[in-house]
């Protein structure tokens, strides 16, 4: 009994982690997590992987990323549309990556398509406890 709720409170604390990175994630997207890990030769930093799915149509709201956050975003399958900062917005096909610095605000973060679905990794390489991994703006 008391493992089982030592089990359900370590899946309740992970979920809650998690839930920092989907925050400033709308309704037109989803994220589930894929990575998580301490790098044990950088003290101090872990390297945290998710999934955002993307609907036909489907976008992120507005948001900031933590300020020790580095990140790069890999195109799964289908094609998003993407602005970092006051860059231009760029549409990304599978197959294709980009980066953003700490700090970075991310204005549009969508499916490029209104028919196909979109599927992103992100990567983050970030202090270990800076949560939440994303802010709405």
């Amino acid at each position: 009994m008391k493992l089982q709720r030592l089990l359900s409170s370590l899946v309740l604390a992970t979920g809650v982690v998690f839930a920092g990175g989907a925050a400033a994630h709308g309704a037109g997207d989803t994220v589930k997590p894929n990575f998580d890990r301490p790098i044990p030769n950088i003290p101090g930093k872990s390297l945290i992987a998710l999934e955002v799915l993307y609907p036909p149509g489907g976008a992120s709201l507005a948001h900031v990323h933590s300020k020790s956050a580095f990140i790069y975003a890999y195109v799964v399958s289908g094609s998003i549309a993407s602005k970092v900062n006051d860059g231009p917005e760029r549409i990304y096909k599978a197959g294709q990556s980009f980066h953003e610095d700490p700090g970075s605000r991310h204005p549009v973060s969508r499916n490029a398509s209104t028919t196909k679905p979109a599927k992103l990794l992100a990567v983050f390489v970030v202090d270990r406890g800076d949560h939440p991994l994303t802010t709405n703006e």
